[in-house]
């Protein structure tokens, strides 16, 4: 059985994994430490230097230049801590009744791209349990069930509303699972938008009337001006960006006056369905061979 959540820590997002595995803490040290092991389970090559203050190199099997993080914490067979880039990975080990519970925290600064990293750690799991059982390992076939699972079940989906100069803005940041070309493509179909002409279908968010797209910067942004009364209330502008390696990262947000003040609950619900809606759209379509930022 694994355990998945998200938590704060010091401004970071904490994803934390539990699992229970039938082998005893000492069998799964090794496949967490020694190289052999190590490396059929984990995304990268890695070569520790099993010290506190020892360094952990990881080597990119796709060609990538090879990173170095630390040692921070060492306490075998309970115990393994690193950096790693940016991000911190804890490894903990408890004896159980059946054999232990592993216990990985990776704390992060994109919490955003926290469903792509559960999604990750749960297949590397799945292989450490296999490596452990003396089973071959497989690479999976298709993870963004899996990543959109997560989204959900992390609260990556929910938006946020704050005050603004002169009103509100929502604003909603999300993990695509496809490049940003065809997410662009998704949002402004065939024919690309100019400035002042009309709002593509598939950018429009419901409930509010649109008026002209007011700058467009191709395959990357998007804004447009909303309607009350036939005059400007606020704006709505798409960006799209680099991501994890599942695809690219969009951002949504939402901008109106101060009153009525029941639309900016109105925006906040529309924004999530059209997010949703545009997640959707893109974990049914066929992955381009292209790079996934």
């Amino acid at each position: 059985m694994t355990e998945t959540s998200l938590y704060t820590v010091d401004g970071c997002a904490a994803l934390r994994i539990e699992r229970a595995l039938a082998h005893r803490p000492e069998k799964v040290w090794r496949a967490l430490t020694e190289p052999s092991q190590l490396n059929q389970w984990f995304p990268f090559d890695v070569e520790p230097t099993l010290e506190v203050g020892g360094t952990v190199r990881f080597s990119d099997r796709a060609g990538g230049p090879p990173t170095t993080g630390l040692i921070t914490d060492l306490e075998p067979p309970k115990l393994l801590a690193y950096t790693w880039e940016t991000d911190h990975l804890r490894w903990e080990l408890s004896a159980s009744a059946t054999g232990c519970v592993l216990v990985l925290t990776h704390t992060v600064h994109d919490r955003y791209g926290t469903a792509s990293f559960a999604a990750g750690w749960h297949a590397c799991i799945d292989r450490l349990d296999a490596v452990l059982a003396g089973c071959p390992t497989e690479q999976p076939d298709n993870m963004d069930g899996t990543h959109e699972r997560f989204v959900a079940e992390l609260g990556l989906d929910q938006g946020e509303v704050t005050e603004a100069p002169g009103g509100w803005r929502v604003r909603f940041e999300r993990q695509l699972v496809r490049p940003a070309a065809q997410a662009w493509l998704a949002l402004v179909g065939d024919d690309e938008p100019t400035a002042g002409g009309p709002v593509p279908v598939h950018a429009a968010v419901a409930g509010f009337e649109a008026g002209t797209v007011i700058e467009v910067l191709p395959g990357t942004s998007l804004a447009y001006e909303w309607l009350a009364d036939g005059a400007p209330a606020g704006q709505v502008h798409w960006e799209l960006g680099g991501g994890t390696g599942h695809g690219a990262r969009v951002v949504l947000t939402h901008t109106g006056p101060v009153a009525p003040r029941d639309d900016r609950m109105t925006a906040l619900s529309a924004c999530r369905d059209r997010i949703k809606d545009l997640a959707a759209d893109l974990a049914s379509t066929p992955r381009e061979t292209t790079a996934t930022s």
